[in-house]
């Protein structure tokens, strides 16, 4: 299968279509099993804080459609947008620290530069992309 390098002794894959061909995805402490890549080691009572957080986001973002439908004031509309978005990277700032303490802690502990290297790629991408 192209893409993938030497599967039986790493899980680094290539994303397809990418232009740089030596830019890997580190799958590290992810179960690829299923479809796509599943965490493995998710501390419970992080998941437990995200779903909390997810579910009073969902709130928010219910409230800022009616919000909308009644023609509230915009910048009280803004103001709303700016919380939902600073929750967001609350839920996202909580699932790098658990990426970083099993996915990336494994994959950069494992002694094998490619599997280092991927994974200092996808963090570096996650930090700029998504986490700013």
């Amino acid at each position: 299968m192209e893409g993938i390098v030497d599967a039986a002794a790493r899980k680094t894959t290539r994303k397809p279509g990418r232009e740089n061909p030596r830019r890997f995805v580190a799958d590290c402490a992810c179960d690829t099993a299923f479809s796509g890549r599943k965490a493995a080691d998710v501390d419970p009572r992080l998941k437990e804080a995200n779903q909390h957080r997810l579910r009073r986001i969902e709130g928010q973002i219910r409230g800022l459609q009616k919000m909308v439908e009644a023609d509230r004031y915009c910048a009280d509309i803004i103001t709303q947008v700016a919380s939902v978005q600073e929750a967001l990277r609350g839920v996202a700032r909580n699932l790098m620290r658990n990426h970083l303490h099993h996915c990336a802690t494994k994959a950069l502990r494992s002694g094998k530069r490619e599997e280092t290297e991927a994974m200092y790629d996808e963090l570096l991408e996650l930090i700029y992309a998504h986490l700013r």
